[in-house]
């Protein structure tokens, strides 16, 4: 028994300390997807819309933490920077188990506890309200209509 647990010391001493869910934490940038409040993949982030879109979440949640994927462009790493500078929330630059294909994340809205959100992905968030918007019809507020409300 003694020899086990000295073993496991000696393990998380070598190795670090295992981590729980490994892939999921490598999928969303040493976070977990629970504590994400929103995503954008790499493609997403150079669409200009979303870049709006993405201010508006920054000012809904100006105590949450950005992540960014420290395999991006410069160019690109560096609008976002100055948008979380600009609205004075923090970030941080990940370099570990990122990568630069379209479809990966490139910037995570992360808060320190879970806050288990069901839709995080910015077009999807933006464009179910959107639609909704668009489909709600408009009242003909007719001559009756007016005069008793």
């Amino acid at each position: 028994m003694a020899d086990d647990q000295l073993q496991s010391h000696l393990d998380r001493g070598r190795y670090g300390s295992p981590l729980v869910n490994p892939d999921e934490q490598h999928k969303y940038m040493g976070t977990f997807r629970e504590r994400c409040v929103l995503s954008m993949t790499v493609a997403e982030m150079k669409k200009k819309e979303n870049q709006s879109r993405f201010v508006k979440e920054l000012k809904k949640y100006p105590e949450l933490t950005i992540l960014l994927n420290g395999a991006l462009p410069e160019q690109l790493q560096a609008a976002y920077i100055q948008l979380a500078t600009q609205n004075k929330v923090k970030f941080t630059v990940i370099n570990d188990f990122v990568e630069t294909n379209p479809e990966s994340f490139g910037l995570l809205l992360t808060a320190k506890e879970a806050v288990n959100k069901e839709v995080i992905d910015i077009e999807e968030k933006y464009a179910s309200s959107e639609t909704s918007e668009a489909a709600k019809p408009k009242e003909d507020k007719g001559f009756w209509h007016k005069l008793f409300r």
